[in-house]
């Protein structure tokens, strides 16, 4: 069946016929995909497109990287859930904790949602404050005290099914804009600042120069917990993500994506005297059925030890090359932002430090863009909204070839 006739077949039983809204953004209709390897994906017609989604995010080791298979075939012999410990788990948590900076112990559970969840659940719990700061633009998975948007000087709903009510202990803040935050926590109320290190719900925003270290001393004055939601630079900006990169010390991360190698997870994690607050020990429930998941563990401790014994650096290397050339084709009203192994391309912006600046791009452009990449054989993510990754797969001919094909669909 072809990629029209499956998407046709697909919208009967799949809402949207896709089981995440984003994957409905391709135009006309999503292709759907066969198989992957490396730094490829080939649909079901057998056309092939070099991948810069990469799930959008979770692939650094790129389709199929036989570390990460390897393990799964051993585990999946040994068993595919328990509901009992495992030494898995242990010997995950010791590599996770030898990599992230300020991060004593871990809770495994199933998402970046469910960690985002769990840490602001944890924060209020520690200060005993109800209020909690998150950014404007930025996304902190699908739970409902952090579907908000900003309407003017009042914090409401961005989604059907939560009320306003559900979003009134959220207060939002620019990104960028240190001044923003200081008027928000001024009042000793908030429990928590969290705060996409870099913004990945908006394309690809890097912070200024010192933001995230004035936050870091805004937050200590005000007596209010930093967040970093790391689920898309844990193990991608550097070995120990955007506090080890930036050299700031969040009080919680939250992490997701390239921590389970391709497989579901969250991650939370903090010092010993927080972790602690979390049952069994302490009285802030969380709890979940496939959390610390063997499969998920084994996929993820292979790409962890990855990480530990130099994937970043290929990586590195190959997005600077990348970058470059980019940056040597795009027309004089465009820009392209980026952080270690993640860009995005913004056509009609000049300049881009918050959401309001993404949102200026031009989505017309951006499209007719993007539609010549993908008819050259380049998926990249169908939203200048989204960032686009690179893998250890792809490497000086990737990038080459991808160079090529980006000037001919700019012109």
């Amino acid at each position: 069946m072809d990629n029209e006739g499956l998407y046709k077949k697909a919208r009967n039983r799949l809402v949207g016929g896709v089981n995440s809204p984003i994957r409905a953004s391709v135009r006309p209709h999503p292709f759907f995909t066969q198989k992957a390897k490396g730094a490829y994906l080939w649909d079901v017609e057998g056309k092939r497109y070099c991948d810069y989604c990469l799930a959008y995010g979770p692939l650094l080791l790129g389709h199929c990287n036989p570390s990460v298979v390897n393990a799964l075939k051993d585990q999946v012999g040994r068993g595919t859930t328990y509901g009992t410990p495992a030494e898995l788990e242990v010997e995950y948590a010791e590599m996770f904790c030898d990599l992230a900076p300020n991060v004593e112990m871990i809770r495994t559970v199933n998402s970046g949602t469910e960690a985002t969840m769990a840490a602001l659940r944890l924060a209020k719990a520690v200060t005993e404050r109800k209020e909690i700061a998150t950014l404007e633009g930025g996304y902190h998975g699908s739970h409902d005290s952090v579907l908000a948007k900003k309407d003017g000087k009042n914090v409401t709903s961005s989604s059907k099914g939560v009320s306003d009510e559900q979003v009134c202990h959220t207060r939002m803040v620019r990104y960028n804009d240190p001044d923003s935050l200081k008027g928000i926590l001024k009042d000793g109320t908030v429990a928590a600042f969290i705060i996409e290190p870099v913004m990945g719900n908006v394309g690809c925003v890097p912070p200024n120069e010192d933001y995230l270290k004035e936050v870091r001393e805004i937050c200590d004055e005000t007596g209010t917990l930093l967040i970093f939601d790391e689920t898309i630079t844990g193990f991608r900006l550097a070995k120990g993500g955007a506090q080890e990169h930036y050299g700031v010390d969040a009080d919680l991360a939250t992490y997701g994506k390239i921590a389970g190698g391709g497989l579901p997870i969250g991650v939370i994690g903090s010092s010993r005297d927080v972790m602690e607050n979390l049952t069994p020990v302490g009285k802030v429930y969380n709890a979940g059925t496939f959390s610390g998941n063997p499969l998920s563990m084994a996929a993820g401790l292979a790409a962890l030890k990855e990480v530990r014994d130099g994937a970043l650096d290929k990586v590195h290397a190959n997005h600077r090359t990348l970058i470059k050339g980019i940056e040597g084709m795009l027309p004089g009203d465009s820009t392209v932002n980026s952080a270690p192994g993640m860009f995005q391309i913004y056509l009609g912006c000049q300049e881009v430090m918050n959401a309001d600046d993404a949102r200026k791009a031009d989505m017309e452009r951006f499209w007719g863009f993007w539609t010549s990449m993908l008819d050259a054989g380049y998926f990249l993510p169908p939203s200048h909204f989204e960032s686009n990754f690179l893998s250890v797969y792809h490497d000086k001919d990737v990038i080459s070839s991808t160079l090529e094909a980006m000037e001919a669909a700019l012109r």
